[in-house]
């Protein structure tokens, strides 16, 4: 298979470890691809959710894959994220073509590209941990409860439909704190005179160039390997929002069963302490 060849290309919120990952999809979109610089723009392991003892082969690929691209000529960034940020006490970390570092620069033809996680700006990871991650288990059960739906609509010949993207879309709060994240990111980008600001965290794939009465700048959301299956790619001066057509089937009903199991227990082990 002929592979294509890209300058940069970035990935975040994969979360391998986690039953929502498109580790398959993931290791797909990898195998195609030739890129010169790779960043990982953090959540990539998904270290909060280890106690779940979870961590099938085919994520255990995705891990290889990343290696074996570094071993190829392949630069390879991996910046932290909150739910690796266990990673965060290793930081400046340089093993042959793979670096473990925190926030990144790079010119990009001459302009200054500035790449990091973004949950330094989330108030509720920093300030309510415990219920950060509550959260999260929440979210991995409505992604979960989603596949099970979009299966039934597949067999229907109907279309797939995000639960949470519709909750993002409705709840005030939820816009709200998607909005000051993209105008924070955008307000520090212009002020430190960078013309693209690339961030993940929030999983909202996005692209927009924003000019205010300060200046302008380039807002680049990589998206997910959870809902979205999205990464950024750049060659020849453009960046590209790349969307991958999945191959593998979402649903995997014995997956499920045994992912509803344990997250019933976790729930029930987060309240008792």
């Amino acid at each position: 298979m002929k592979k294509r060849n890209i300058e940069v290309v970035v990935i975040s919120d994969v979360h391998l470890g986690t039953y929502g990952c498109h580790a398959n999809e993931l290791f797909d979109y990898l195998s195609a691809i030739k890129p010169k610089t790779l960043i990982l723009n953090g959540d990539i392991i998904d270290i909060w959710q280890f106690r779940k003892s979870y961590f099938p082969a085919s994520h255990l690929k995705v891990i290889k894959k990343l290696i074996s691209l570094s071993t190829k000529g392949t630069k390879v960034y991996y910046l932290t994220g909150n739910h690796d940020e266990f990673l965060r006490k290793f930081t400046d970390l340089h093993l042959g073509n793979m670096s473990l570092i925190n926030k990144l620069v790079l010119n990009l033809d001459g302009k200054k590209a500035w790449f990091f996680h973004g949950d330094v700006f989330d108030a509720s990871i920093n300030h309510a941990k415990w219920l950060a991650k509550l959260g999260g288990w929440g979210y991995d059960l409505l992604i979960i409860i989603n596949r099970v739906l979009n299966w039934f609509l597949t067999k229907c010949n109907k279309e797939p439909y995000s639960l949470s993207k519709k909750i993002k879309d409705n709840v005030k709060s939820a816009i709200k704190f998607i909005t000051n994240f993209e105008n924070v990111c955008v307000e520090l980008a212009i002020e430190n005179k960078y013309d693209y600001v690339v961030c993940g965290h929030i999983h909202e794939p996005k692209m927009k160039l924003i000019e205010t009465e300060k200046g302008k700048t380039t807002y680049l959301n990589s998206g997910d390997w959870i809902e979205n299956l999205t990464a950024l790619e750049y060659s020849n001066k453009k960046w590209k929002l790349y969307k991958h057509n999945p191959v593998h089937d979402f649903f995997d009903e014995e997956q499920h069963f045994e992912y509803e199991n344990k997250l019933a227990e976790q729930f029930i082990s987060v309240l008792k302490n």
